[in-house]
């Protein structure tokens, strides 16, 4: 079956993707790299605000036999790296579109104010975020507390690494690119994402009726099963010569 690779969004590791693992099948195989600046790769701050050094640095952890699942801020940047990197399989769009701010989701004149007080208070306006994004989630307490025993109660990325990816939430526009995708796009995300814009709602292939932004903590085994699903369609879409 195609490998699957989840990559984690703003201020946040790939620890996130921890509810999924008793859900994946034995034969699937899935692995979670950090972004350069978070989690294992934490010291590794100057990488991902150049895509060839992004790409340089990403190279063996995106493979072309693999599907590349991107939630949020991890979407803008996975496909951006679909013009850096050999062609995936697939590339999953999880709560994003073709950029971040968008009419009915985040404004620019929020995500601006956002980045203003996040130079002011870093780590207060980081788990301000926490709550924020979970607003659409069925039970939000619940999924804060969830969401702080796998990350922690500050983030594992330094102030600078967090403002380098909040300008590139601002900046990434991959639109044209997905309007000509070189593999096939499928695009996931909660039925109540608060973060999410109109147009990317109409476009969705899939939407999760119990979950807002995160689905990997409100419906875990809903998402394991769909991105199966997808690892299982780009295996039996794959040519003979591309199989690994």
């Amino acid at each position: 079956m195609t490998p699957l690779v989840l990559l984690s969004g703003w201020g946040i590791d790939a620890r996130i993707w921890q509810p999924l693992a008793p859900y994946w099948p034995p034969e699937l195989a899935v692995s979670a790299p950090d972004w350069p600046g978070y989690g294992s790769a934490a010291e590794s701050l100057d990488a991902s605000d150049d895509p060839e050094r992004l790409a340089a640095r990403m190279a063996t952890s995106l493979p072309a036999e693999a599907v590349w699942v991107g939630w949020s801020l991890g979407a803008l940047l996975a496909t951006r790296l679909l013009a850096q990197l050999p062609t995936p399989r697939g590339v999953v769009l999880l709560g994003m579109g073709g950029r971040f701010c968008s009419e009915g989701g985040v404004t620019a004149t929020e995500l601006r104010a956002f980045r203003n007080a996040f130079r002011r208070s870093p780590t207060a306006t980081w788990q301000h975020f926490l709550r924020w994004q979970l607003q659409g989630e069925p039970a939000p307490r619940p999924a804060l507390r969830r969401l702080q025993e796998l990350i922690g109660r500050r983030p594992s990325a330094t102030p600078a690494t967090l403002e380098r990816d909040l300008a590139q939430l601002a900046a990434l526009d991959n639109r044209a690119i997905l309007a000509s995708p070189p593999c096939p796009v499928h695009r996931l995300a909660g039925s109540h994402d608060p973060l999410l814009g109109d147009s990317d709602r109409r476009a969705l292939d899939h939407a999760f009726e119990a979950a807002g932004h995160c689905p990997m903590l409100s419906c875990p085994a809903e998402l394991a099963t769909r991105l199966t699903e997808i690892a299982r369609v780009a295996s039996r879409s794959a040519t003979p010569e591309s199989q690994p």
